[in-house]
């Protein structure tokens, strides 16, 4: 019997593994396919016609495409070490069962969870009071102000493995409260950290949505902003009809595709390094309310 369930718990998990590679093998295929034959085949995890002309086309582009990716490995960098940083302490100070508003607060970070204040106050804040209309501020901050998921996951992180009887050891040292929490309980959540750090790093570098809202400066465009941008001159150019239909000839559905492929790189890239870190940190950091 414990063989059988064994069995289906590999089968299980199998399913779930390719489940997550399929769709990833089937975008870079598609990638290296021509355009005509998508169109007469369809969708194929083989390429029926090998072809480079995305990848040629968005080469064409290079300068801009490799601006941006500038543009995104600042911001997610900068980003992803800020955001965890204030996340971390935030997280820190709601689990102190000492400290005097961490009530009020733990009520605030689970609010933000449930209700936010909708896109035309965030606009108005953000462009009218904070002035980061235009600037790398627009992509940076909107994100940087604390995930109340992130903020719930470290703060039971925290709860459950750093004890207090080693906290209150630190103090009968004369540690103070910044020194124990960046020479002791920092070293103490390193897996935490780093799948906070992981998901804030996605959650930057696939971010598109704040750089339409807040940017027409194409100069400071991210990866993910540009590729949106080359896709929408695709569709348009496509849709004109001229006399000797030489823009009927762009690779819009492999260029779609190999853009999706540039997207992603730099994430499974960064993965590895995060990995061994990520799952212990998820299933610890979620054990107690």
């Amino acid at each position: 019997m414990k063989k059988v369930s064994q069995l289906a718990i590999n089968i299980f998990f199998i399913l779930i593994l390719l489940a997550c590679v399929l769709p990833i093998v089937l975008l870079v295929s598609i990638s290296f396919t021509s355009d005509l034959s998508i169109v007469r085949n369809g969708y194929s995890f083989i390429p029926r016609e090998f072809s480079l002309d995305a990848y040629r086309y968005l080469w064409s582009d290079r300068d801009r495409i490799l601006h941006s990716l500038l543009i995104t490995i600042a911001l997610t960098v900068t980003g992803t070490v800020l955001s965890t940083m204030i996340t971390s302490m935030l997280a820190y100070a709601i689990s102190r069962k000492k400290f005097v508003i961490r009530k009020g607060l733990n009520f605030v970070v689970f609010f933000s969870m449930l209700f936010n204040g909708g896109l035309v106050p965030t606009y108005i804040m953000y462009t009218q009071f904070l002035h980061v209309k235009d600037t790398f501020w627009g992509l940076l901050l909107p994100n940087l102000l604390v995930s109340g998921f992130h903020v719930m996951m470290m703060r039971t992180y925290y709860t459950s493995n750093i004890h207090d009887e080693i906290l209150e050891s630190a103090a009968v040292d004369g540690a103070g409260e910044f020194r124990t929490f960046f020479q002791i309980v920092m070293p103490m959540s390193v897996p935490i950290l780093a799948t906070v750090g992981l998901l804030s790093a996605i959650n930057y570098s696939n971010d598109w949505y704040n750089g339409l809202i807040y940017l027409n400066k194409p100069s400071l465009f991210s990866l993910q902003n540009l590729l949106n941008r080359i896709l929408m001159d695709l569709q348009f150019l496509r849709s004109e009809n001229t006399s000797d239909g030489s823009l009927q000839n762009i690779p819009l559905e492999s260029a779609r595709m190999a853009m999706a492929v540039i997207g992603i790189a730099p994430i499974l890239c960064a993965y590895p390094f995060f990995q061994r870190y990520f799952v212990k940190g998820i299933t610890v950091g979620s054990v107690k309310g």
